[in-house]
């Protein structure tokens, strides 16, 4: 018993007679705590001031965080101590849009053999804001029924701009820069080339974030109705934005969410930050309320994210309709969802049973709003408006009849 317990015996009377004096310091700070979604950063915790001589150690593990995944895995670093300082780095990926905390780490500073040890706690949790992946989205430059005077559409008007409308005599009030010589020289009279206004429209982005239907796994993996709605809109305002246009955001599910109709790249940032917020624990708006707090203009574009299974989104997409908007219905609701259906409430018989018949309903009423002039598709990244901009464009270029 003597010889197995003196050296367990001196090793404890060593740890008690040298240790620390005073409590170390933990300083935790991240490389960019602003990130967009698959992006990656380093968690840097660093002990250095009143750091004993004779801590040989430093241990630091992380609260695993979910939609954060860390490098290494565990989440957990071991750093020996040199020249008085020790710093650990993890590295952190978000997988989903979102505003989060990095909650506070556990970290243990131990002298040789173990014979003392100091828990450290930081003093702050640090906030990662991810900011929705933008999908490469295009779209034709056919917008109906422009309406400014700064974007890069094509007005059905003549006036100051970079597209060519034809040549023209010269009249009292044109510019001399645009006299075109070489017409002039030819016909013997002063010729101008006219050119297309270019013009803007106010583009309203309608995220509906009081359903949230599906599974979400993050950017790697399956998409909820409320991914695909997030990330469909930042991409929309981003093509529109990068334009000229003027977007604007409205969110369903609050009282008072949305952005305000502007443009440029501010605009866009302020969008982003607006939809890490997004959240399907908004309430349910009846078409009522939406129209009361959310008014658009008559001649604006309209796109509605939503996967179209509320009465009051349906509901208000009528009322927009017979206001004189153009509106697209970008449906939402992942493809395989009757599948998720069937895996989570295989115990459920009726469930299932009951969901096919919503999505009936569902498409019948998807089949009246195409009545009235809506369409629906849905998202797909690039190219998915091309085809409906460009039969509303042609649709609003065609002369009216007055009765």
């Amino acid at each position: 018993m003597a010889v197995l317990g003196l050296p367990l015996a001196f090793v404890a009377a060593w740890g008690r007679y040298l240790r620390p004096r005073e409590k170390p310091v933990l300083k935790t700070e991240l490389d960019a705590d602003v990130l967009f979604e698959g992006q990656a950063t380093t968690y840097r915790l660093t002990v250095s001031e009143a750091l004993d001589p004779d801590i040989d150690l430093v241990v630091a593990s992380l609260v695993r965080t979910p939609w954060f995944r860390y490098d290494p895995p565990q989440a957990a670093v071991a750093e020996s101590v040199a020249n008085g300082a020790v710093t650990v780095e993890v590295g952190v990926r978000s997988e989903r849009w979102g505003l989060r905390q990095l909650e506070h780490p556990t970290v243990i500073a131990t002298s040789v053999l173990g014979g003392y040890r100091a828990k450290v706690t930081s003093a702050e949790a640090l906030a990662v804001s991810t900011l929705p992946l933008r999908d490469g989205f295009e779209a034709v430059d056919a917008v109906p029924r422009p309406a400014g005077l700064v974007g890069l559409h094509r007005s059905r008007r003549p006036g100051e701009g970079t597209e060519l409308a034809g040549v023209r005599p010269f009249r009292t009030g044109d510019r001399l820069r645009r006299i075109n010589w070489k017409v002039s020289a030819r016909t013997r009279e002063l010729h101008v080339t006219s050119t297309w206004s270019d013009r803007d429209t106010e583009v309203v982005i309608l995220l509906d974030t009081g359903t949230e239907v599906g599974i979400s796994e993050g950017i790697d993996g399956r998409s909820s109705s409320l991914d695909t709605a997030v990330r469909a809109a930042a991409s929309i305002a981003e093509h529109y934005l990068r334009h000229g246009d003027r977007v604007r955001l409205i969110d369903t599910g609050t009282a008072a969410g949305g952005v305000r109709a502007g443009s440029g790249r501010a605009h866009l940032r302020r969008i982003l930050d607006v939809l890490v917020h997004a959240d399907r624990r908004g309430r349910q708006q009846d078409e009522s309320q939406l129209a009361r707090r959310h008014r658009i203009r008559s001649d604006s574009l309209v796109l509605v994210l939503s996967p179209l299974l509320h009465q009051g989104i349906l509901g208000y997409i009528v009322t927009l309709v017979h206001s004189g908007c153009t509106v697209i219905a970008v449906d939402t609701l992942p493809p395989d969802v009757a599948d998720i259906i069937d895996l989570e409430l295989h115990d459920a018989k009726a469930w299932p049973l009951a969901w096919r018949l919503r999505l009936l309903e569902r498409r019948a009423e998807l089949d009246r709003l195409g009545d009235l002039g809506v369409p629906t598709v849905g998202w797909r990244g690039a190219g998915t408006l091309d085809e409906v901009l460009r039969d509303a464009a042609r649709v609003s270029a065609a002369p009216r009849m007055r009765s």
